[in-house]
C-alpha cells in the first residue's frame, strides 16, 4: 500500500542549503542533480515506508536512512504518510538533530 510523502519546512530548508552549498563548490547541475536524487530516493518511500533504522527511542515511527553515504534522510512513518523531518548532509550532528526531535 502507497503513503503519502511530505516535507516539513526544516526538511525544505535543509535542501535549499545543500543546493547552495553544492552549487557554490561544484556549480549547479550537480546541485541540481544530487537535490533530485534525494528527492526521488524521499518520494520512493511511499512504496516502502518502513527502510531504513527505526529511532522509535527517540519518537514513535521515526525512522533514518542513509543517502548516498553523504547525507542522512530523517523521516516520521505512520500509517498513511511519511513525512520527512530533516535532510543533514556530510559531517552534520544528526545525533544532535535526533535527539533535538524528542520535544516536537
Amino acid at each position: 500500500m502507497k503513503v503519502n510523502v511530505s516535507f516539513r519546512p526544516q526538511a525544505e530548508a535543509d535542501l535549499i542549503g545543500l543546493y547552495d552549498y553544492i552549487a557554490a563548490e561544484a556549480g549547479h547541475a550537480v546541485a541540481g542533480g544530487y537535490i533530485d536524487r534525494i528527492e526521488a530516493a524521499c518520494m520512493a518511500l511511499a512504496t516502502f515506508p518502513k527502510r531504513g533504522m527505526s529511532r522509535d527511542d527517540i519518537r514513535r515511527g521515526l525512522r533514518t536512512i542513509c543517502f548516498e553515504r553523504r547525507a542522512t534522510i530523517i523521516f516520521q512513518v505512520s500509517d498513511t504518510e511519511v513525512v520527512i523531518v530533516r535532510v543533514l548532509f556530510g559531517g552534520r550532528d544528526s545525533d544532535s538533530a535526533l535527539h533535538g526531535l524528542r520535544n516536537e
